[in-house]
């Protein structure tokens, strides 16, 4: 007798013993509950659950008012003093030259303002506060490099090459007689005249581009030239003798000095620690 037929004595009414009925339905439970069973392969469970998450992840990211991830900062690269005078000299270099009648130079300071304009033949006219405010002839006068005259054409024919250019400039001081209370100028007051020369080229005077851009890679190049990073009016230098620059690499113009040269050749180092404002250009008219 098989499960069925034992099942359908037990379904059918009759003397069966229990002992029978209960052996019968113990069987057939036990074969009902050893059914065939399915196995769960765990790498495809994983990949599933993988696959919901990244599912849900792209539901999350696409609903209204979820915020956008912050986007990567920008790291400011950093600029070398070295790099502003050499772009300075680009930005020189490709500036082109001006015109004029008279060239006009202004310097500020301590709250007194100097100008200077020199005509193309020599002669000068000077307001500040020795001339009580007015704009006065001084007669003829020659530009000052530092310590060295120089003519409208001499500028004009200057080198465009570091080193010839620097070699010009030494021979100039050593042959313009210039001397200081002690005496003859040492190696150390050559020097600084030529550091000086070099700033009044790309300062104060009436230099053709292709010679301000040959001044600016000349003091890049110079020893104990001091990177003092950003300031107020663009970048700022100190110079061997503590002068210091103040550079707009945007313009290639000098913006701010410690020092300048005055038309009898002397040389003003100014006190105040921003130094003085400092502006230079052609123009075709004098102030009335």
């Amino acid at each position: 007798m098989n499960d069925l037929q034992t099942l359908r004595a037990v379904l059918t009414p009759g003397d069966v013993p229990q002992d029978v009925v209960d052996r019968s339905r113990h069987r057939l439970r036990n074969r009902m509950l050893a059914g065939p069973r399915r196995r769960v392969r765990p790498l495809a469970l994983g990949a599933g659950l993988v696959a919901a998450a990244a599912a849900a992840a792209v539901v999350v990211a696409t609903l209204p008012g979820t915020p956008a991830p912050p986007p990567p900062q920008a790291v400011a690269p950093v600029v070398t003093g070295t790099e502003v005078l050499l772009a300075a000299a680009t930005v020189a270099e490709k500036t082109p030259a001006g015109t004029g009648k008279y060239w006009h130079i202004k310097t500020t300071s301590d709250k007194e303002a100097y100008e200077y304009w020199y005509s193309a033949d020599g002669h000068l006219w000077f307001r500040g506060a020795k001339s009580g405010g007015r704009v006065e002839s001084l007669g003829v006068f020659p530009l000052r490099l530092a310590a060295t005259e120089v003519t409208f054409d001499q500028l004009r024919t200057l080198p465009t090459e570091p080193a010839a250019l620097r070699d010009w400039l030494v021979n100039a001081i050593a042959h313009s007689g210039a001397r200081t209370s002690a005496g003859p100028f040492t190696a150390a007051d050559r020097e600084r005249e030529l550091l000086l020369s070099m700033v009044s080229l790309v300062s104060t005077l009436p230099a053709p581009p292709a010679v301000r851009a040959t001044a600016f890679r000349s003091i890049a190049a110079y020893p104990g030239v001091k990177d003092l990073g950003p300031v107020p009016g663009g970048h700022g230098f100190q110079l061997p003798g503590d002068y210091r620059l103040v550079i707009d690499p945007a313009t290639g113009r000098i913006n701010r000095t410690s020092m300048y040269v005055s038309a009898d050749g002397a040389i003003y180092q100014v006190a105040d620690p921003q130094g003085a404002q400092v502006s230079a250009a052609w123009t075709d008219s004098l102030p009335k």
